[in-house]
Parts: C-alpha cells; structure tokens; sequence
C-alpha cells in the first residue's frame, strides 16, 4: 500500500471547503433572481393599480345629474359656404309655388320672383309657370294692382292719380301723364273682348288695349329712376314692352293682362338700363351675370352676418375667383370727374382727386433755376454745340436725340457728333460757371 503523504491528507479537507464555499454563492444568485423577479411582479402590480384609479377618477368625473340640453348652450356657427344645400331644381321650385298657391288662394309676383329670381330674363318661362298655375285653378296678384287697374269703369282715374313725378320731371312728363289720365280704363270683360279681338287680328284693338295700360308702363318705370336713364327713356322702353305683352297675351289661362304685362315691361325697362345706361356698355348676358352675382352676394351677406369672400361666391356660383372679381369689377359704376360735389356750383370732384405727378412750389422754383442756369453755360459753347447738346439731352421737347437722329439733323456722322458732344461737355466741366451745375447734383 501506498503512503499517503500528509501533504495530500492536508489538500483534501482544503477541497471540501471550497466546494462548499461556492455553494452559496449559487444560492445568492437565485435568491438575488428571485428578488429581482419579486420587485418586478410589485411595479408591474402597481401599475395596474394605477390604471384602475386613474379609470375610477374618470368615472367620477364624469357629470351626472346635468342634462344634455344644458350642457351645449353654445350659439350655432354662421352657415358655412361649404355646408351648402344642393339648389332645387325648376320642377321642385314649381311645386313648391303650386302648394303655396292652393294653400292661399294666390300667389303673388314677388313669390314668383323669390323662387324664380332670373325669370324676367325669359318671360317665356314665366308663361310655362302661368301655365301650370293656371291648370290649378291658382291666381297671381299684383299688390299694386287695385291701385294701378281700378275694380271696374266706374272708378275715374286721372292724372292726379298717377304716381306723383311732378317733383323731379320737366314739363313733358306732365304733360304726357295729363294724356294718359284721360284714358278710361278696362272692365275685366273689355279686357277679355280686346284680348279676343287681338288674337283674331284687330289692330284697333291691339291699340286700345296698349293705350288702356300705359298708366301701368309709368307706375313700373318710376321704380327704375336714378339707375342713368331719364323718366321719358324709361317709359319709351316700357311702351315696347306692353306691346310685346299685348301680342303675347293669352287670355284663356285667366290671368288679369296687367299682371302679366308687368313682367314684359319690367323686363323691356331692365335690358335697356343695361344696354343703354353705362358709359361703357356692357353686354346683356353680362349685366344679367352681374345681377345674379348681386343677388347671391345679398343672399350670402343675410346668412353669414357679413360681407362674403369672392372664394365663397365662386363656390356659390360654382365660377373661378378669377372671373367672380373680373366680374366685381366691371361692374362698378364710372364717375365723371367733373360731376358736382356738395351745393356749391363750382366744387368738382377733380378738384379733390390728386395729381401724382405734379410738383411742389418748391421743386418747380428750382426746376426753374435749373434751366436758367443751363442757359447761361450753354453761351459759352458755339452755336452748333449747343443745338447738338440740346438735342442729345432733350432740353427743347424733353425727348433726347440718337447719335443717328442728331447726325442726320447735321449731316455728318454718328462718329462725328459724338466727338463734338464729347468736347462740348469738356469745356463745360472746366468752365468756372459749371460748379452752379453740380451744386444741383448734391
């Protein structure tokens, strides 16, 4: 048997203690784990704990007892351009018309024109609408109507009677109404018997029926004063239209022949405003594009509380902005400048509108200067340099001369006169009278 050292019996126990010395260093290392996993398992805890607070502070938050109503008093937006309502289509209009007519009785011209704000533009329209009133057994009244037409003969109507014009209309127009008031005016039979008459031909009674309503032509046409036609003008184009109407009458549809008269008369009066009354005309299409843009411009002010943008007319009007300020702008009305401003007789606008290019008292005295001064250098150069320097720096007419034009004027060369021009303006520079020229430089 081997002996064993006491050397190796010493190393034995040695192991043993390492071993179980390492030992608890593995336990550390779990139990370090376990800590660790510990304190993660506690914050992700208390992060859940948090979450639920944080939903039950949300819950108690929340108001119960206030009632939907009151918890929303806020004041409703102005109407968006964006937000807009698809327009209703003619038909749509039409029934709307008809429903109101049964449920009143009648209608009347300005409801026509609500619904319909283009209808004086095509009276031929208007006669379809008559057309289906009619067929509804409705009526179309005119406000004006018992004051114009009178209930039957028996009411004498003369010219005292008439719209009074008296105020602003000369002599002629007196007269003319004193003419026209001593025309009786139409029973509702004679109207009708005219009416028969006129579509077999008569021409007696298409006169008898015009000059029977012409009273109606200057009560329409007062209404278009101050818009750049004169009374006489305006009664002159309203006369072309009640002969119009007389020709197009149809008395079986049972409408009153003034109520439909006025739309003819009102439309002859409006196409001659257009036409006739700019000092730049403008084309009927346009000023009836114009119109239109005027209304809605209207319409859109009453619904948003201000003035629109040319962005929500161009999306109302589904036009470029482009084109809805080209339009703005035409349609501004031109001004004379020498229109009367106030009561005093010799104050004019041009007198208040100012001149850019005119100069001051002051600037004109040295202008003056300026050219005295000139003049008195000039008598020291011969009389060719100065006709040459002249016409060079324009200082005759203000229009400065080429080289060519200066040349041609002498006969000789460009070349030519521009040595002379150079030797000129040498002489000056040495001259002692020159330093009153550069002072003007400073």
């Amino acid at each position: 048997m081997k002996k064993v050292s006491k050397k190796e019996v010493s190393k034995k126990p040695v192991v043993k203690k390492t071993a179980v010395k390492k030992a608890p260093k593995k336990q550390a290392k779990k139990i370090v784990k376990k800590a660790v996993s510990q304190k993660a398992q506690k914050k992700t805890a208390k992060k859940t704990v948090v979450k639920k607070t944080a939903k039950k502070q949300i819950i108690k938050k929340k108001p119960l007892n206030k009632k939907p109503e009151k918890s929303v008093p806020k004041k409703k937006p102005a109407k968006s351009v964006s937000e807009k309502v698809p327009g209703k289509s003619d038909e749509q209009k039409e029934k709307e018309l008809i429903k109101k007519g049964k449920s009143q009785g009648f209608v009347t011209q300005d409801e026509i024109l609500s619904l319909f704000p283009d209808v004086e533009d095509n009276v031929e329209q208007l006669d379809e609408i008559y057309a289906s009133l009619s067929e509804k057994g409705i009526e179309v009244v005119d406000s004006r109507e018992k004051m114009i037409w009178g209930a039957d003969k028996s009411e004498d109507v003369d010219a005292k009677e008439l719209p009074e014009v008296s105020d602003f209309a000369d002599d002629s127009v007196r007269m003319y109404l004193r003419e026209i008031g001593k025309i009786p005016l139409l029973t509702r039979e004679e109207e009708i018997d005219l009416a028969k008459r006129v579509v077999e031909g008569d021409l007696q009674a298409k006169k008898d029926l015009t000059k029977a309503n012409l009273r109606l032509v200057v009560s329409i046409a007062k209404k278009f004063m101050g818009r750049g036609l004169d009374l006489l003008d305006l009664i002159e184009e309203g006369n072309t239209g009640l002969m119009r109407a007389v020709e197009k009458f149809d008395y079986t549809k049972g409408f009153k022949f003034s109520t439909y008269a006025t739309w003819w008369i009102r439309q002859a009066i409006t196409r001659a405003i257009a036409d006739q009354a700019r000092t730049i005309r403008i084309p009927v299409h346009m000023v009836e594009t114009i119109n239109k843009l005027l209304r809605t411009k209207r319409r859109l002010l009453q619904d948003l509380g201000r003035e629109p943008l040319p962005e929500e007319l161009a999306m109302e009007m589904e036009m470029d902005v482009a084109k809805i300020n080209h339009i703005l702008k035409i349609s501004q009305d031109t001004v004379s400048i020498d229109a009367q401003i106030g009561e005093e007789e010799d104050s004019r606008l041009a007198d208040f509108i100012e001149d850019q290019e005119a100069v001051t008292p002051a600037e004109a005295a040295t202008n003056e200067l300026l050219k005295e001064n000139i003049r008195e250098v000039l008598e020291f150069l011969t009389p060719r340099e100065q006709k040459i320097l002249r016409m060079r720096f324009g200082l005759d007419d203000g229009h400065g001369h080429t080289l060519e034009e200066t040349g041609q004027e002498f006969g000789v060369t460009r070349e030519r006169i521009r040595q002379i021009e150079a030797k000129a303006l040498m002489k000056l520079r040495k001259h002692r009278e020159s330093k009153k020229l550069k002072d003007y430089l400073r």
